[in-house]
C-alpha cells in the first residue's frame, strides 16, 4: 500500500456538490492499494499512522500523535498513487488493485481505524469523482509504502 498522509487543521469531501465528508484538527489520508497488498499491510499500517509523532506539544516540537491529540481521520481510495509515468505521457495504473480485491481492503482499512482509534472516521467513496478541500497544516506531509518498512 502507499500511502500519502498530510497533516490538516480541516478538510472536506464532496461528492456531486454534496459534503459526504469533514473533518478538524487531524489527518488527510490517501491509500493506494496493489494487487500484492494485504491484511497484513493494514494491520502494520493503521497504527504506524495513528502513533505518528507529528503533531506540535506546548513547545511546539513534533511529539504528539493522533491518539495524543484526539484527532480525525479522512481516509480516501486514490488507485492514482500508482500511476507509472514511465513510458509515454498518458499514466498506466496497472499498479493499482482491481476493485474486487481493492474494495475489502479499503473497507477493512476504515474498519481497523475505527477500531484502534476507538471512534468513526470520515471517508470518501470508492470510485467516486470527489472534490477534497483541506487546509495543509505545517505543512507536514509524509508518504509510507507498506512494502519499504524503515
Amino acid at each position: 500500500m502507499l500511502v500519502v498522509i498530510q497533516r490538516v487543521s480541516q478538510a472536506t469531501l464532496h461528492i456531486a456538490d454534496e459534503l459526504r465528508a469533514q473533518i478538524g484538527k487531524g489527518l488527510m489520508v490517501l491509500i493506494g492499494i496493489s494487487a500484492e497488498d494485504t491484511q497484513e499491510d493494514i494491520d502494520w499500517l493503521v497504527p504506524k499512522i495513528a502513533q505518528l509523532r507529528i503533531f506540535a506539544d506546548v513547545e511546539g516540537k513534533m511529539n504528539l500523535s493522533l491518539q495524543d491529540i484526539e484527532g480525525d481521520v479522512l481516509l480516501v481510495s486514490q488507485f492514482t498513487l500508482y500511476a507509472s509515468t514511465k513510458k509515454g505521457n498518458r499514466p498506466s495504473f496497472l499498479g493499482a488493485a482491481r476493485p474486487d480485491i481493492a474494495v475489502p481492503l479499503y473497507e477493512s482499512a476504515v474498519r481497523a481505524f475505527e477500531n484502534y482509534l476507538q471512534k468513526p472516521i470520515q471517508t470518501g467513496e470508492f470510485g467516486a469523482d470527489m472534490q477534497i478541500n483541506l487546509t495543509n497544516d505545517g505543512p507536514v506531509t509524509l508518504m509510507i509504502d507498506t512494502k519499504d518498512r524503515k
